[in-house]
């Protein structure tokens, strides 16, 4: 500003103004995804499942600090986070080893500083926008959380909801840690082991080997983790129709959105303002500023004139 129009604008005004527009602009959103939300749970939403293509959801929870202590007497809040696109938006090409290798080119976020209950319906809308309903596939990816997988269950009932590989590998080394007392030599053979089993679809194998009552304290009891996810575990058939088995957008979109603006050294927020900040974050990078928030918000004002 000072440069472009030779205007001196201070840090409060900066703030003011932010939170002005965001706040606008998350109460249209919330406004949106009521109404969405509202027409879903009368029965009324028409899906025709009939474009070519898969539609990707994915969803995270990550901590951000705030300036007030909850009754547990954290500061603590977690953001959610969803990001949904399409198959129509993923660029293939191969590297110089022949690997083949994708690009994401375009994405849609969504962010919610509160509990899944408002959450699920701002994502849901988010969904909509980009084609829920309309795809002949949806894919839900996940890292296993149970508000996630309750989510999945009542607003995206026909989607595949795949556990992120990743994480089922991350919690069986955990595991594996753990049974062998930290023990490289021992447990990083056995985690390589079941985590190619796991891959192959083997889980049943993999139960047969594990006693449901071996229990760590800093770890999930695999046998149960396994079990509650027996459905979300097929990657053979999901490689073999082409699907994503990682939740490598939404750990990356928390990233982008969240920890790059939102959780620099030092940083504490009241609840309200980051969620405003975090909704003008999403826009801009979902490339949504110029629709959501601009031609919004000239709207907005000449309401209020």
């Amino acid at each position: 500003m000072r440069n472009t129009y030779r205007l001196d604008i201070n840090d409060d005004t900066i703030r003011l103004v932010t939170n002005y527009i965001g706040k606008a602009v998350f109460e249209e959103d919330c406004r949106q995804a009521e109404a969405a939300f509202e027409k879903f749970d009368s029965g009324k939403a028409v899906f025709k499942n009939g474009r070519k293509g898969i539609l990707y959801i994915e969803a995270d929870g990550a901590a951000l600090n705030t300036r007030h202590k909850n009754d547990e007497g954290s500061t603590w809040r977690e953001n959610k986070l969803g990001v949904v696109y399409s198959s129509d938006h993923i660029y293939y090409w191969k590297n110089k080893k022949g690997e083949r290798e994708h690009r994401i080119t375009k994405r849609d976020y969504v962010s919610y500083v509160g509990a899944s209950e408002q959450f699920k319906k701002h994502l849901y809308q988010c969904a909509l926008r980009n084609g829920y309903g309309d795809y002949e596939e949806t894919v839900l990816l996940s890292d296993g959380a149970a508000w996630i997988a309750n989510m999945a269950e009542e607003m995206f009932p026909d989607a595949r909801h795949i556990l992120d590989l990743f994480h089922l590998k991350e919690n069986v080394y955990d595991f594996a840690r753990n049974k062998f007392r930290f023990d490289e030599s021992r447990y990083t053979p056995w985690a390589e082991r079941i985590c190619g089993l796991l891959e192959d679809g083997k889980g049943g194998d993999v139960l047969k080997e594990l006693d449901p009552d071996e229990n760590y304290s800093n770890c999930v009891n695999l046998y149960h983790y396994i079990t509650m996810h027996r459905g979300h575990i097929n990657y053979p058939e999901y490689k073999s129709k082409g699907y994503f088995c990682g939740s490598g957008a939404v750990e990356s979109g928390n990233k982008v959105v969240l920890q790059k603006r939102l959780k620099q050294s030092g940083m504490r927020w009241e609840a309200e303002t980051a969620q405003y900040l975090l909704t003008l974050k999403s826009k801009y990078e979902s490339g949504r500023w110029e629709k959501d928030v601009v031609a919004f918000f000239s709207d907005h004002i000449r309401t209020i004139r």
